[in-house]
């Protein structure tokens, strides 16, 4: 048996693993009228998945609830409050669904201009270290302000059990050669993962800095 011959069916064993590996991720996309009526949320539907990797099958819906007014307790009565969600199921079995995480920001009693919405097209599941397990990728934006200023913005992003944040603020333009934020921090997950989740991250971050406003 040649040399040639052993690399390259070592080759095709290579890319067929890979294949395999990545073939473990499935999405697929829901309206609101696939998802079980036991499953309870706030807000409405922004994304709603179903996808299965090497832990099983899953749910997964994000929600905003839009301005709404400040319930009980506001400085003037005249608060509003915005808050986004998201929840992951695991399907089992029997069909009945687990909650593995949910996840939720706000902001409220706010007096000014107001915002807590997901950024558009950042929404992703992915495979990107191949252990074929699901990374979730979540990017939103809360604000209270009334002047041109930045907002907190947020890469939080869930692999099973673990959980990856970035935080820091989007970038806006302040005078005609002036801007004001645009930094962000990796929490001490992402800065002890794999160099991967940190590019995506980073590359998602640069593609969305000025957040979904400008």
């Amino acid at each position: 048996m040649s040399m040639h011959y052993i690399k390259f069916m070592g080759l095709l064993i290579f890319l067929s693993a890979g294949q395999i590996t990545m073939a473990q991720i499935s999405v697929i996309k829901l309206n609101k009228r696939s998802i079980p009526a036991s499953v309870k949320y706030k807000g409405d539907i922004v994304n709603a998945v179903r996808f299965t990797d090497s832990e099983g099958e899953h749910l997964l819906i994000t929600t905003e609830t839009g301005i709404t007014n400040t319930k009980g307790d506001s400085e003037d009565g005249n608060g509003r409050d915005a808050a986004l969600y998201a929840y992951q199921y695991t399907i089992k079995s029997n069909g009945s669904l687990q909650l593995n995480w949910q996840m939720v920001d706000f902001v409220k009693d706010c007096q000014i201009d107001l915002e807590a919405i997901y950024i558009p097209g950042t929404f992703a599941v992915t495979d990107l270290d191949r252990n074929g397990k699901a990374e979730v990728w979540l990017m939103y934006k809360t604000l209270c302000a009334g002047d041109i200023s930045p907002g907190e913005m947020k890469i939080i992003m869930h692999e099973g059990g673990n959980k990856y944040a970035i935080r820091g603020q989007n970038k806006v333009r302040v005078g005609p050669a002036e801007y004001d934020g645009g930094k962000y921090s990796f929490d001490d997950a992402f800065k002890s993962g794999p160099d991967i989740f940190k590019k995506y991250a980073q590359d998602l971050w640069r593609k969305n800095i000025w957040g979904p406003r400008d």
